[in-house]
């Protein structure tokens, strides 16, 4: 028996050694993580805000929304727009598909956001839709020739403790007046900062030539919520898509069906 222990002994011990061998050593050439201390530096946006329109008008600041001053052909458009939904009411095709807003709407929505610094870029989690907001601040350019996305291609740096961003490049789905397609060169200028501890504002200036007749300046205001977490977003889970014999779409969510179930069963393939 004591022959057998020294043997199980030495075996485990060429086997420890087999696997220190194998095991990279602590000083090889891995990468290691650079620049984070450079974020010691930058204001505290930690936690999750949440937007509250009562701090753009009953916070003392005078601050009032600016409506969009449309070219006479995007005017045509929203007429037309607003003539046909009165006649045929409003459609929710984008809703019921679950086709997230994109920039600028997706700052505007009534859910929390939340922010997370690293090195060279900012990004901001939107609770709508679990969306992710990158902005690069590398010192990269806009690119020329961006690709339509949702929230568009976003390059930032900081002026002090505000986070400059411009944005370009948006999806054709993309609107910020509804029933009126935005324009191939529309751009975002984005100025963020905290007003006060705990109140954060967002100044955002639309440029989009051949539909604003002028820029137009959209305010955010977010109030810090510490007790907050940002919860997951499936739109795809409770939509009932539901089309008319006269066409337009309409979101069902079993709402009648049974009473332990108040979203109804899954939908059907």
């Amino acid at each position: 028996m004591q022959g057998w222990a020294m043997m199980a002994r030495a075996l485990a011990g060429a086997g420890a050694l087999a696997l220190a061998a194998a095991a990279p050593a602590q000083d090889s050439a891995i990468p290691r993580a650079q620049g984070y201390a450079e974020l010691d530096t930058l204001p505290d946006w930690s936690g999750v805000w949440a937007p509250d329109w009562s701090l753009l008008f009953n916070d003392g600041g005078g601050r009032t929304q600016s409506q969009p001053s449309l070219t006479p052909t995007a005017q045509q458009k929203l007429d037309a727009f607003r003539a046909k939904q009165a006649a045929e009411g409003v459609d929710q095709s984008a809703q019921a598909h679950c086709i997230p807003p994109g920039m600028p709407s997706i700052m505007r929505q009534p859910y929390p956001i939340e922010f997370l610094f690293s090195p060279g870029r900012v990004t901001i989690f939107t609770e709508t839709y679990s969306q992710a907001r990158r902005i690069y601040t590398d010192g990269r350019p806009l690119p020329d020739d961006p690709e339509p996305y949702f929230n568009g291609t976003s390059v930032g740096h900081w002026d002090g403790d505000t986070l400059v961003v411009d944005t370009a490049g948006f999806n054709p789905l993309v609107s910020y007046v509804a029933g009126v397609p935005h324009g191939d060169n529309m751009t975002i200028h984005e100025r963020i900062w905290l007003d006060r501890p705990g109140v954060m504002r967002v100044e955002l200036t639309i440029t989009d030539p051949g539909v604003l007749a002028e820029p137009y300046v959209q305010q955010i205001a977010y109030k810090k919520e510490p007790t907050w977490e940002i919860r997951e977003y499936v739109c795809e889970e409770n939509n009932r898509l539901t089309s008319g014999e006269e066409g337009g779409s309409n979101i069902d969510l079993g709402l009648d069906a049974a009473a332990d179930d108040p979203f109804g069963p899954p939908p059907e393939d």
